[in-house]
């Protein structure tokens, strides 16, 4: 079955213009509902996979005999969750699969979850395999996520099962006693891996992935633990088991001494790390070792001294942003502040808690650029700090304040596409608050991205848009192209572009008339009859 990136590079140009006209905003229902009942497969893709649909478009699509078009649009980016969830009974394996896969939608977008009644009708009713997919995506909310060691339906359960780390001991207990023999047996399974008889007696022998789970998370016996050091199967064993919670105190103060930097490292980390061996690694030679120890927050006066005039830089960095310190000790840290790193979204994970209001506005108000970074990546910053972090001096500050905050202010959302240019950066032009208006001013900025953004000025003059749909860079000449201020002969002239064709018909200034004779030439021709010769 070819991919859709097949499907899109095999269709010809009658079959992207009626895929424009798909995407038109311009397009009718009847438009639509014609291209879902007669347009080539490359049309019913973009038009079921790439836009929202009207409710009788959507009703169409759910009972359309072709299974490759309702598989396009269980994974809909833009369809609310209750109408593509309407798919969850489809007769076609290959459509509920598509469905448990979710939409396609590129980082930091993740889908909005499905609805949780048809989330577990899905863990009821489909096989393994399918749910496999559901389970390592994101359309589950957390509140069902949280919900399932207690849900009253045993699949949901055994769900919840592998959750087993973050369950208390009395959740833990009921689902071994649970009613559901499954979820007992599953649950069983997860507490033998807190056996260290269990784990040594199925411990496999060399390295694999089942191997490293084991040395990092699971219960190890001393037998086990002696076999690392004496003899390791595989070069990475002891940095596995330098990082394991159960993992005895004096081999804890080994390792602190091992000859392998990235042990000593892990074993900085570790929360249960001894005052011996913290200050044995704090004067550690190599600085990825101090560094790791400069976050610990067990760090007395004169281990964080020590740390603070560290010859290695990414050291004193690592202990300038110490809760301990006050904000004069901070600011006497010849630290460094980074600039080559990723200004992106922040993945928030289920929360456990609460944040301190309190912490938060320390850290926005602080001297040091990274404790004003970690509170601009905060989405419930109040509004006094998002005003003042808008205005701070550090780009790192401002950009995530615009990548995360969902109140962002327009003048901050264009200033940062501006001035960073790293890896997300793309992610700004999505921010609800981005602006429109005086972006025609950019079209003769030196970076394509940024002419590009000329294509969201509605009042960009006709003459802009025209040369920009001759730009040197293609992504401009795309965006342009469907601008609706575009000279009509320009868009006629486009319709015929082997490149620009899908997206001159995806232009909503296109007339009904050329709209018509797409339909009626299935794309083929979308100029007026000349009329008889003279």
């Amino acid at each position: 079955m070819p991919t859709p990136e097949q499907i899109w590079d095999d269709a010809g140009l009658p079959a992207r213009r009626l895929a424009g006209l798909a995407l038109n905003p311009s397009s009718s229902e009847v438009t639509l509902l014609r291209l879902l009942a007669d347009a080539p497969l490359a049309a019913r893709m973009v038009l079921c996979r790439d836009r929202d649909l009207p409710e009788a478009v959507v009703d169409a699509v759910i009972a359309h005999p072709d299974r490759r078009t309702r598989g396009f649009f269980a994974r809909n980016p833009h369809a609310d969750p209750a109408q593509r969830a309407r798919l969850v009974d489809d007769p076609d394996w290959f459509v509920r699969a598509h469905l448990a896969e979710g939409p396609r939608t590129r980082f930091p977008a993740w889908p909005r979850p499905l609805p949780d009644e048809t989330v577990v009708h899905m863990i009821s009713t489909y096989d393994n395999d399918i749910l496999e997919s559901l389970a390592s995506c994101r359309q589950v909310s957390a509140r069902l996520v949280r919900s399932m060691p207690t849900h009253p339906v045993g699949k949901v359960r055994h769900w919840g099962v592998n959750r087993w780390q973050a369950l208390t001991e009395e959740r833990r207990a009921a689902l071994l006693a649970d009613p559901d023999p499954d979820v007992r047996e599953h649950a069983e399974r997860q507490a033998r891996f807190e056996d260290p008889a269990w784990v040594e007696s199925v411990l496999p022998a060399r390295p694999c992935h089942a191997r490293t789970d084991f040395l990092l998370h699971r219960a190890l016996s001393r037998a086990v633990v002696d076999g690392v050091l004496a003899a390791p199967a595989g070069e990475d064993d002891k940095a596995m088991i330098a990082v394991n919670p159960g993992l005895p105190a004096d081999v804890v103060v080994l390792l602190a001494a091992d000859p392998d930097p990235e042990v000593r490292e892990r074993i900085a980390r570790r929360p249960d790390l001894g005052p011996a061996e913290r200050h044995v690694l704090v004067c550690d030679p190599h600085p990825e070792v101090r560094r790791a120890v400069a976050y610990r927050a067990d760090l007395g006066p004169a281990e964080r001294d020590a740390l603070a005039v560290d010859p290695h830089p990414t050291v004193r960095l690592a202990v300038s942003v110490h809760p301990a310190l006050t904000e004069e000790q901070r600011a006497r840290i010849d630290y460094e502040v980074p600039m080559d790193r990723c200004f992106g979204f922040r993945i928030v994970p289920v929360p456990t808690g609460p944040p301190d209001p309190e912490a938060v506005r320390r850290k926005a108000l602080s001297g040091h650029p990274m404790l004003r970074r970690e509170a601009a990546e905060d989405r419930e910053l109040p509004a006094d700090l998002v005003a003042r972090l808008a205005e701070d001096d550090d780009l790192g500050v401002r950009v995530l304040l615009a990548q995360n905050h969902p109140h962002a202010p327009a003048a901050l959302l264009l200033r940062s596409f501006l001035e960073y240019t790293g890896p997300e950066r793309e992610n700004l032009i999505t921010r609800p608050n981005f602006p429109h208006a005086g972006l025609a001013a950019l079209a003769d900025h030196e970076d394509p991205q940024v002419r590009a953004l000329v294509a969201r000025d509605p009042d960009t003059a006709p003459a802009t848009v025209d040369r920009l749909t001759r730009d040197p860079d293609p992504d401009v000449r795309a965006a342009l192209a469907r601008h609706p201020n575009l000279p009509r002969p320009r868009l006629a002239e486009l319709l015929h572009d082997e490149e620009l064709a899908h997206v001159a018909a995806a232009n909503p200034a296109l007339d009904p008339a050329t709209i018509d004779r797409l339909l009626a030439t299935d794309g083929r021709n979308p100029d007026p009859d000349p009329g008889p010769a003279a």
